[in-house]
């Protein structure tokens, strides 16, 4: 006897009744079936109702004599957990449940942590580089002041304050800053972002995934062309398809809305309506695939005009009607017919054919017997069509350097047809049973040349995402669906809409409030100048601060006390790191914008050892001017003189000058690297920083400058008043330090490609 039983209570070999309406409880096999359809959105992301059958199923072999796998669209003798039955009734059998269905198994692997993205794997390799850098330069910088000095603690006070200095202190704070003014302005963009570090990813991006229903498509049907049996333009054919769909009772679909709103856009058609009424119809059932209604006109005459799938209504049709001519249907001109078709579908669209017969009874009850002796009258194109802005945004992102793959579960034709639409040249295809078939290598290779993927299931889509990061693009997926969840999990960033499903929602980095391209191409704009001010912020302090360790080791050879004490390098570290708080809110070049960016270690420690040496000689010379020309001057002698007198406290003021001069030029260098190094133009003149940068630099500049004349403050801390002669000279210095390093980094953009 039959029962109902909760899921839970589903066994592997239990019969299950299904009906019109009813949930696949597990996924079971077909063992005998009526009409039945099943909506499979969940798992393929297509709204079309797959038909199933208890026929088995037998996969082509190979030349081995092995089996290809299935593909979700050829099971079609099997029924999965989650889908929903459309129509039809069914007997199956549980084959498996929980997570051994298919379900299940896509729910394992989103159970699994997630995988390293390009951000978490880039800001770690850089951390590591600045930390090897700290752990290598400090105890040299402590060796060599204690071998040279003799003061071994204060020189492991001096290498620890080195230590502080030369790590970006802010790098967090301007890291997390920046993440978190991006999410603001992306949300101003109706896009939300769940997972800060995606931003960055989203700019990092050179390969964007997309599905095709609903993110490039518009996820509907229009009426594309009706056509006459000649393949004409023809109102006539629109016409009677209007009647069919108006006074049909049964539930009306898409494509019948279609019809309607596009008779309505042509014609008056209350004109129509008034002019017909009904009198019978003949309900569609998935058996005929097609299904008729029955109208009278204002001379009495009846006609019956039916629409359906064309190889079943040429099924019923002996003639054809030539605009108002009506011959025979020969042979040759269904196969004309069914070419033309042919070349629809090619062109991505789904294609109804319409008949009608005068008169066809003059009393009685219609039926299905009726539906014979019909004439074909023509044929209608329905095309679900690419968004209006899809095309603009694949050409945007392209010009940005993303390139645009698609992949979907949908047949390779309509994909290929809307692909074209959208402006994405299909040169090569991929389908779901030749990746199943590939190996890791082998698909690896593929990959890189094709633009569709087609009749991928949910595990081919994460796979084909896998291959790609595997061949270190960052990769980003688009999708709203169950089926599209693992891809996400297995890309750098995951990208959904908010009316998408909940596991899509939750597997995502980035939901988008407007389902458009157009509104993911200015967050990866936004996502590039995340990271430009962030890195910008890394390479500018990093090599300024290197340029202070060899400055200091120079230092340490050649002068007989400390260039600066360990409290005013500190202070300087904080009065440099107050002054980068504005980089979030910077300004970032367009031409930067123009190209995926992502974090390369390496290119911190080449920019270190290109642009560090710079600052360092600019140091050097500071050192030269303090001890031969500055300090001699406050202090009233040179250096050799106080120390041949046995002079204490001049040379306790040639010290305080000398480390005062270099303290207060170390803030200009700073400040003036971090502006020539922010941009590979030319500062202030070609690439204007941003209101907040240039007054919180100019104001770090002015605070450290009149720190020596406040008495108390430069008692403190050590510092001297500096005569007005050393910022003339400094002025004279900074001047050729923008010189030096405009050509340098030239040079280095020359070499490498890029300055940041």
């Amino acid at each position: 006897f039959d029962k109902e039983i909760p899921f839970a209570d589903v066994v592997v070999g239990d019969l299950v009744l299904l009906a019109s309406g009813d949930m696949v409880p597990a996924d079971c096999r077909v063992l005998d079936a009526k009409d039945l359809f099943v909506n499979e959105t969940a798992l393929t992301g297509e709204s079309e109702p797959v038909e199933k059958f208890p026929t088995v199923v037998h996969a082509r072999r190979r030349a081995d004599g092995t089996r290809y796998p299935l593909s979700l669209s050829e099971c079609t003798n099997l029924l999965f957990a989650g889908t929903t039955v459309q129509s039809g009734s069914a007997t199956a059998v549980v084959v498996a449940t929980g997570d051994d269905t298919y379900v299940g198994r896509m729910s394992a692997l989103l159970r699994q942590p997630a995988t390293k993205t390009s951000f978490d794997v880039g800001l770690a390799s850089v951390s590591k580089v600045l930390v090897a850098f700290m752990l290598v330069m400090c105890p040299i910088v402590f060796i060599v002041n204690g071998v040279m000095k003799g003061a071994w603690l204060d020189a492991l006070l001096f290498s620890v304050s080195v230590a502080v200095g030369i790590t970006p202190q802010m790098l967090p704070v301007i890291v997390t800053t920046c993440l978190s003014r991006g999410a603001t302005q992306m949300a101003k963009q109706d896009v939300i972002v769940k997972t800060p570090s995606a931003i960055q990813n989203l700019g990092a991006i050179d390969i964007l995934c997309t599905d095709k229903t609903g993110t490039i498509t518009a996820d509907e049907v229009i009426l594309e062309r009706h056509l006459n049996v000649l393949g004409e333009e023809d109102e006539y054919v629109l016409r009677y398809a209007f009647l069919n769909s108006y006074f049909q009772t049964g539930l009306r679909n898409l494509i019948d809305s279609a019809i309607i709103n596009a008779t309505g856009q042509l014609t008056d058609v209350n004109n129509l309506i008034n002019s017909y009424t009904k009198v019978d119809e003949v309900p569609f059932d998935f058996e005929r695939r097609r299904m008729s209604v029955v109208v009278e006109d204002i001379t009495n005459n009846t006609h019956m005009i039916t629409k359906g799938a064309v190889e079943e209504i040429l099924a019923v049709c002996t003639s054809v009607n030539f605009k108002t001519h009506i011959s025979s249907l020969t042979n040759a001109q269904r196969q004309d017919i069914l070419r033309r078709v042919h070349d629809l579908n090619h062109e991505g669209m789904r294609v109804v054919a319409v008949a009608q017969k005068d008169n066809p009874r003059p009393v009685g009850e219609f039926g299905v017997d009726d539906e014979a002796d019909m004439t074909l009258i023509g044929y209608l194109a329905f095309l679900d069509p690419p968004k209006a802005s899809a095309a603009e945004a694949i050409k945007k992102l392209g010009e940005k350097g993303v390139c645009v793959k698609v992949l979907t579960g949908d047949n390779e034709g309509v994909a290929a047809a809307v692909c074209k639409k959208v402006g994405i040249t299909v040169d090569a295809l991929l389908l779901g049973e030749e990746v199943e078939n590939l190996s890791e290598d082998a698909l690896r290779k593929r990959v890189e040349q094709t633009q569709l993927f087609a009749k991928l299931s949910p595990m081919q889509k994460a796979r084909v995402v896998e291959a790609l990061r595997k061949n270190s693009h960052v990769v980003g997926f688009m999708g709203d669906g169950i089926n599209d969840a693992a891809a996400m999990r297995a890309s750098d960033v995951g990208i959904s809409v908010d009316t998408a499903v909940d596991v899509a929602k939750e597997s995502a980095d980035i939901i988008l409030l407007q389902k458009d391209l157009l509104v993911l191409e200015r967050g990866v704009e936004e996502g590039r100048r995340t990271y430009g001010n962030t890195i910008k912020y890394i390479k500018a302090t990093a090599s300024s601060n290197f340029g202070n360790v060899l400055s200091v080791m120079v230092a340490s050879i050649l002068l007989p006390f400390l260039p600066m004490s360990a409290l005013q390098l500190l202070l300087l570290g904080l009065a440099y790191t107050l002054t980068c708080i504005a980089i979030p809110w910077d300004t970032v070049d367009g031409s930067f914008l123009a190209h995926p960016r992502s974090w390369d270690a390496r290119s911190i420690t080449g920019f270190m050892l290109w642009i560090g040496p710079v600052s360092s000689l600019f140091d050097v010379l500071t050192f030269a001017l303090m001890f031969f020309v500055i300090s001699p001057a406050i202090a009233g002698s040179t250096w050799t003189e106080l120390a041949a007198a046995g002079n204490a406290t001049g040379q306790a003021l040639f010290i305080a000058a000398f480390q005062t001069g270099w303290f207060v030029e170390s803030m200009w260098t700073q400040t003036f690297v971090l502006h020539a190094l922010r941009t590979e133009k030319l500062p202030f003149i070609q690439s204007r920083p941003s209101a907040a940068l240039m007054i919180l630099t100019v104001a770090g500049i002015a605070a450290v400058s009149v720190l020596p004349y406040l008495p108390k403050v430069s008692e403190a801390l050590g510092l001297v008043s500096l005569p007005m002669s050393f910022f003339e000279w400094l002025l004279a210095l900074m001047l050729g330090y923008l010189v030096l390093i405009s050509i340098v980094k030239a040079l280095y953009v020359r070499r490498k490609g890029s300055l940041l």
